[in-house]
Parts: C-alpha cells; sequence; structure tokens
C-alpha cells in the first residue's frame, strides 16, 4: 500500500471518530512527533559560532546596519 492510499485510508478512519478523547489523544501524539522530528533535524551551532554571531550583530549595531523592527514590518505588509 502506498504513502497516499496509507494517508487517504487514516483521514477517512479519522473522519469517522466521534470520541473527542482519541481525536485530542491523536492531536497530542501528531504535535508531539513533528516537534521530536523537528528537534532531531536541527543541528545547534556551537559556542564559538554562536559568539562569532553576537560579534558580528553588535559590530553591525556600532556601523548602524540595523533596521527598525517597524521598517521590516512595513516592508513585510507590502
Amino acid at each position: 500500500m502506498s504513502l497516499e492510499t496509507r494517508k487517504i485510508s487514516f483521514v477517512q478512519e479519522f473522519l469517522r471518530i466521534q470520541n473527542e478523547a482519541i481525536i485530542s489523544d491523536l492531536e497530542n501524539y501528531l504535535h508531539k512527533k513533528n516537534a521530536e522530528l523537528f528537534e532531531s533535524k536541527v543541528n545547534p551551532m556551537s559556542i564559538e559560532q554562536f559568539n562569532h554571531e553576537i560579534d558580528i550583530a553588535l559590530q553591525h549595531s556600532l556601523d548602524d546596519k540595523v533596521v527598525a523592527a517597524h521598517e521590516l514590518k512595513n516592508q513585510y505588509h507590502k
């Protein structure tokens, strides 16, 4: 059975569920598994890289190479 067929079958079965507790459990399980998957793919930076990024940000601030938050919001909305 293909993944697409399994997903369709699962959705059909899910739509037949009438018990709210089961829905809540499935939601919680899905959120937990998605979070675990995300965390397994995240590669944290080293402390040296973190400090380097901070140094760059501080230098940009001193060189006035920063953009105000309200300007970013305006650019985003355009």
